[in-house]
């Protein structure tokens, strides 16, 4: 009986062991996302780390991200949020949730042994998740969000289209409009791009301001110290009148869809597009065998630099009223280490946030990753502009292209309903 008892005894201890092992009973995290491309690798990683810490994470997907959006507001109006999850909006939107106490202060991790987790990433995946002394936003300073991945927009080119025209990669504006004429002759369609959705208009125009005037000078505007109506910006706003009459514009480009753009680019059905990294994964679907390239937009001055939109693709926040705050950063802290961010890149197609994990992705992800110390992006800006302010500009490059405006109608437009808007502050 004794040695029956003692078999049993074993028997049982053996397996609450295994128990706890594979997380029974133990604590649980849990992660709201809306990305649906990346459910199943976020799968296997909770699957490993369960398997490797013992703390079993939850992923719970909500698209698309309309819908998603909603729910964190909900969630945040009854105390309601996830251990971890991410924001997805403006930087006011972000501040509101850290102001109202939704989103853990993440400055000490980040800085904690030397500053060892913030500097395996990119600076400008950093800055996306950080607020600055003086922001104003009124937001205490800090880092209040982690990186999963980067992104930036840049220009792509079909290599045989333009071989088709005896022509290379284009670095200047000038080159560009040569093209331009060159596709034109052929009958080839020149550039496709997601206009009809107008933030895609606002980057665009940006890059160029930025490359004609400088930053200074575009922060100066969004704080009312520089007119629209100043010849630099009457000179970006030419650029669009400049694409329109040399006929590099698609058709229907000001009502196109990002979708329907980066179909006809897949298709070989257009010589150029501007669309971001995440292109690289939605191409390699469409058309695996699409032959083209990676460029940043061909610049039109030296005086300053072309500067892309880029930075954190996506980020994950720590939820400041959670019961597991330590579990939720040990989490994010292995998430972002190099092997399991090379994973992620090399399921997703996506850039990884932490910058030595760069060696093992597609060659096309490495040139979009070339490009990220060239990025800034409004959201790590110290000033925003009023949204009536960017609606105005952006509908109204789009009047420019379907000729309703002129570029310096345009500017008095914009520089009227600033004013406008400025006095209700």
């Amino acid at each position: 009986m004794l040695s029956l008892f003692t078999v049993f005894l074993s028997i049982f201890l053996v397996g609450c062991g295994e128990s706890d092992k594979v997380g029974h009973g133990a604590k649980t995290i849990t992660i709201w996302h809306w990305m649906s491309d990346r459910e199943d690798a976020f799968k296997e990683l909770a699957r490993r780390y369960e398997t490797e810490k013992g703390v079993r994470v939850e992923f719970e997907l909500y698209a698309p991200s309309d819908s998603y959006t909603q729910k964190i507001r909900a969630a945040a109006q009854t105390n309601t949020l996830p251990d971890i999850y991410g924001i997805l909006g403006k930087k006011r939107d972000f501040a509101g949730f850290v102001n109202s106490g939704h989103v853990y202060d993440l400055t000490e991790e980040m800085d904690r042994d030397g500053a060892v987790w913030k500097n395996r990433f990119f600076a400008r995946a950093i800055s996306v998740n950080e607020f600055e002394q003086g922001n104003s936003f009124n937001v205490k300073p800090g880092i209040y969000g982690v990186p999963i991945d980067v992104t930036n927009i840049q220009m792509l080119y079909n290599k045989d289209l333009l071989k088709a025209i005896g022509a290379n990669p284009p670095e200047t504006w000038n080159e560009l409009m040569e093209i331009s004429a060159k596709l034109k002759a052929k009958g080839i369609q020149g550039l496709v791009s997601g206009w009809g959705e107008i933030w895609m208009i606002d980057c665009f125009a940006s890059n160029y301001a930025f490359n004609i005037m400088g930053k200074d000078k575009v922060l100066d505007t969004i704080r009312g110290k520089t007119p629209y109506t100043d010849p630099d910006w009457i000179k970006v706003f030419e650029l669009f009148r400049d694409m329109r009459d040399s006929g590099l514009l698609a058709s229907g480009i000001v009502t196109m869809v990002n979708k329907t753009a980066e179909q006809l680019f897949a298709n070989n059905r257009a010589c150029f597009a501007f669309n971001g990294s995440w292109c690289v994964n939605v191409y390699k679907g469409m058309n695996p065998d699409l032959n083209y390239g990676v460029m940043p937009p061909p610049k039109i001055s030296d005086k300053y630099p072309m500067t892309i939109w880029g930075g954190a693709g996506s980020s994950f926040m720590v939820n400041k009223q959670s019961d597991n705050i330590q579990e939720a950063v040990n989490f994010l802290k292995w998430v972002t280490e190099t092997d399991q961010q090379a994973y992620l890149s090399k399921e997703t197609y996506g850039l990884p946030s932490n910058r030595y994990s760069l060696k093992d992705i597609p060659i096309m992800l490495s040139q979009f990753a070339g490009a990220m110390d060239d990025t800034t992006h409004p959201n790590i800006w110290a000033v925003a502009e009023l949204p009536a302010v960017v609606e105005a500009f952006d509908k109204g490059i789009q009047s420019i292209i379907i000729g309703e405006k002129t570029p310096e109608e345009l500017g008095r437009e914009v520089q009227a309903i600033k004013e406008r808007e400025m006095t209700k502050k």
